[in-house]
């Protein structure tokens, strides 16, 4: 285990914390950490171990691709092809591919039960936030709950943007991924018109993830420079 100072400019969390807000048990953290899965955590103060957000993002992709069947021996595989230095928003990218695999997972669990898979305690106002940005729909004394949106959804109550903002951003998403879908959809149909329809639909399926992670990292590289040209004006 490695002992140098943690980065101060970023959070950091004991192995308790990291599990909660991963949804998952501390036995499953070690676990994960003895089979190399994890990266070890810095020691701070008191010999106690810490985790940061790459920690968190990278458990997440874990739990995400042992939910879609693999195996430890192929994550292991898979995470090892990564770059040693990735950070977390890159982490989430890939969970984001993988979850993309997988139809849609919505479902009806108690207060209790989305509090533990949030891995936190959620006030009223959070839940209300969540059902605003569609993560969660009331479903008479539980919720129905999509999986694969939830991890997101809570992160989003961190981020210290209002109510109103967050749903516009979503609008703006929304709208623009559909015009991105629907202009792809009309290419891969004409490109494969005269094909049999067994062979389409093999096809629309191996494409799925590779247009998600072509979506994702040009999303991801426009981003950084449209927020690199408004910090870099005068006065910002």
């Amino acid at each position: 285990m490695t002992t140098e100072p943690p980065d101060l400019g970023e959070p950091t969390l004991t192995v308790d914390e990291l599990a909660a807000r991963a949804g998952v048990t501390v036995r499953t953290v070690r676990f994960y950490s003895s089979r190399g899965l994890l990266p070890p955590p810095v020691i701070g103060r008191r010999r106690v171990g810490r985790y940061s957000q790459g920690h968190l993002a990278r458990l997440a992709l874990i739990e995400e691709l042992q939910h879609q069947g693999m195996t430890l021996a192929a994550i292991e595989r898979r995470l090892g092809q990564l770059p040693a230095d990735i950070g977390a928003h890159e982490l989430a990218l890939q969970r984001a591919v993988v979850a993309s695999w997988a139809p849609d997972a919505v479902e009806t669990v108690t207060r209790a039960e989305l509090e533990r898979r949030a891995g936190r305690t959620l006030s009223e106002d959070n839940v209300t936030r969540l059902v605003a940005v569609d993560v969660v729909a009331r479903d008479g004394d539980g919720f129905r709950v999509d999986s694969g949106l939830l991890r997101l959804g809570v992160e989003l109550l961190d981020v210290p943007l209002s109510q109103d903002t967050i749903l516009a951003a979503r609008t703006v998403l929304v709208e623009h991924s559909r015009a991105v879908a629907r202009e792809l959809s009309r290419l891969l149909r004409d490109a494969v018109a005269e094909r049999d329809p067994r062979t389409v639909k093999s096809l629309s399926a191996d494409m799925q993830p590779l247009v998600v992670q072509a979506l994702l990292t040009s999303f991801q590289r426009s981003l950084k420079e449209e927020l690199r040209e408004w910090l870099d004006k005068p006065g910002q």
